[in-house]
């Protein structure tokens, strides 16, 4: 259980107070979304509304602080929307947050609830550690689009995950790509939390926390380690 995780220099210099938690986790059970793994999904789009109380997600400290890092790597945030935030919104639309399968639903409650962007990948379908770098521009991502596979390339300078193989995750974590993410048959997951001060470490520990005993719940027997913070300064 030493999944290579690495974040380089140039982005530890454009955000001094980004702090991130790794949860490793093999032998996983996945599948399609249950009532459960929904229920924990409206709670957690209560417990965003109690949070927020009134506000609208971006008016969060911790969202505005993931803004103004989006802007300074040259995304325009009122249009690329740190994954937290575009979650938070749809938690509290009409048509509420979606049902993806069982591993994705937990993560993402965790996310709505506590405001904290979290991803997850596959092990298995990722090559090589994964590293958060700043893009030279020439770097693969293939993605969908129309129902067909398609190969984008990240701005220069964006900040984004990647692979041996290419990017994964495209400006930090608004997009994720198809060929990591979890699926209905993945057994083994790498989840990502990230905060940016002012976020106190302590409360992205007790997301992590709340992640992991979710997955062990759901996947009874799951070998799972939680990794301390890493923080940028």
């Amino acid at each position: 259980m030493t999944f290579s995780l690495s974040v380089s220099d140039d982005v530890r210099a454009l955000a001094p107070g980004f702090t991130h938690v790794a949860i490793e986790a093999y032998g996983l059970v996945n599948g399609p979304s249950t009532a459960a793994s929904s229920a924990l999904l409206d709670d957690a789009a209560r417990r965003l509304a109690v949070r927020l109380d009134g506000r609208a997600p971006h008016e969060d400290p911790h969202m505005a602080a993931w803004r103004e890092v989006y802007t300074a790597f040259g995304s325009k945030p009122s249009r690329t929307r740190n994954s937290a935030e575009a979650l938070a919104r749809r938690a509290l639309a009409d048509g509420g947050l979606p049902r993806i399968n069982l591993l994705v639903d937990l993560y993402n409650a965790v996310s709505v609830a506590r405001l904290i962007p979290v991803g997850g990948e596959d092990i298995d379908r990722v090559e090589g550690g994964m590293r958060l770098v700043r893009a030279a521009g020439d770097e693969e991502f293939v993605t969908v689009a129309g129902g067909e596979e398609v190969v984008e390339h990240p701005d220069a300078g964006e900040v984004v995950w990647c692979d041996e193989r290419g990017v994964t995750c495209r400006r930090w974590n608004w997009r994720q790509g198809p060929r990591t993410r979890l699926t209905e048959e993945t057994v083994s997951g790498i989840f990502l939390l990230e905060s940016l001060a002012p976020m106190p470490v302590p409360e992205v520990e007790a997301a992590a926390a709340e992640l992991a005993e979710l997955l062990e719940k759901f996947s009874p027997g799951a070998r799972i380690e939680v990794r301390a913070p890493e923080s940028a300064s």
